[in-house]
């Protein structure tokens, strides 16, 4: 047929197909299909697919895809990353998702990086990281054997484990051998920390005392607490050691001489926990690089004002009910902008700048500290991204 003729009767066909009815549409088509070949089977395929399969995220404007992929839940987005390569190329590319997404696990998010590989790599480590908490798969266990009485005090730095022991004697590990690399014979340990030179207990007897790894040999004692010391900090710079006691005191000592300068009162609980460590923010009462003590006891933590002048007054008491119906634990932390610690329910979060309350993980039934321990490990693969809780 000639190409004129055929043109002419293809608009006849088409003209008189437009004026059946769907179910005679059907049957022409049906016959048409019927009466076809491979290569008109294949072009009607092909062409079916096109007709009847719109990939709108293709289609859409860069912009509103990324903001229809912003209510999508995770897994969501992880399944249809596994549609097309199209449609993982946008989603992986769409860093405010990945963001929002990790905002979402407790992430303080860095802005600077607008890398969205990077936000799904962090996405995607912390969400398997809880699936091994979960499936109790999340750390390997292995015993360090060496003490022949209850370990009470544990301190651990850059791949190095110190033990305090009730059987009188301190000993540094090294967590990835196993091995021990130091033992010292000491008092019973209550709180321990550590140097590359030196060793610093507190003990039950009421006393702190430094000690000198490769000698084993006592260089200070500091005496003046009367009740066991639960908890210390030092700073070499400043030549100056804190300790925390069941005498409800907080004490300040020098860390060479071993005199007490100061005593710091106002707790009427244990005080478990003292933290040493420079403020990294500005506020009214404090300015990035001045020195701040924190010290903790069962329902409240205090803060106070660590500079040249030793004697400091409280700063700021920090507490998470009036009527002290919740108990704090003694796992306080301070990275100079935020404090966190737990408690009975769960853990809380302050900023320091302003001392208000941040964000607060409920504890669940069954579900461990070790939880927000972990987030540590989390954040330093994320190259420091912020606290999680």
């Amino acid at each position: 047929m000639e190409m004129t003729d055929f043109q002419r009767w293809l608009e006849s066909v088409s003209t008189t197909f437009l004026t059946l009815n769907d179910r005679q549409r059907n049957q022409a088509l049906d016959h048409i299909i019927f009466h076809s070949g491979a290569a008109q089977l294949r072009h009607l395929s092909n062409g079916l697919e096109a007709l009847l399969k719109r990939d709108f995220l293709r289609l859409l404007p860069l912009e509103l895809a990324f903001y229809l992929l912003r209510w999508l839940d995770p897994q969501t987005l992880l399944t249809c990353c596994l549609v097309c390569k199209q449609w993982n190329k946008v989603i992986n590319s769409c860093t405010e998702v990945w963001q929002n997404v990790c905002r979402e696990l407790g992430w303080r998010i860095d802005e600077s990086i607008q890398d969205a590989s990077h936000w799904k790599g962090v996405y995607l480590k912390a969400k398997l990281r809880m699936v091994q908490l979960k499936d109790q798969k999340a750390f390997e266990t292995s015993s360090l054997i060496g003490h022949s009485a209850r370990v009470y005090a544990l301190y651990y730095n850059d791949g190095l484990l110190c033990t305090g022991s009730d059987d009188l004697s301190a000993k540094l590990w090294d967590v990835r051998t196993g091995q021990c690399i130091y033992g010292i014979q000491t008092h019973t340990c209550a709180t321990v920390k550590f140097d590359e030179q030196k060793l610093v207990t507190g003990s039950f007897d009421n006393t702190i005392a430094c000690w000198d790894w490769s000698t084993g040999a006592k260089i200070q004692q500091f005496r003046g607490h009367t009740g066991a010391v639960f908890s210390l900090d030092y700073n070499d710079e400043m030549d100056m050691l804190v300790s925390g006691s069941a005498d409800f005191t907080v004490k300040v000592w020098a860390l060479a001489a071993g005199v007490c300068l100061n005593t710091l009162t106002g707790h009427t609980e244990w005080v478990t926990k003292v933290i040493l460590q420079k403020s990294e923010v500005e506020s009214v009462v404090h300015s990035p690089g001045d020195y701040i003590l924190l010290s903790a006891d069962k329902y409240e933590i205090k803060i106070w004002p660590f500079g040249k002048e030793i004697n400091c007054k409280c700063l700021k008491t920090l507490s998470v009910s009036e009527n002290r119906s919740i108990s704090l634990q003694p796992r306080l932390q301070f990275d100079g902008r935020h404090i966190v610690c737990s408690s009975d329910i769960g853990v809380y979060q302050w900023d320091f700048s302003s001392f208000e309350i941040l964000r607060y993980h409920q504890k669940k039934d069954g579900e461990d500290h070790h939880l927000v321990e972990s987030v540590s490990s989390w954040e330093d693969d994320a190259k420091g991204k912020g606290n999680l809780l």
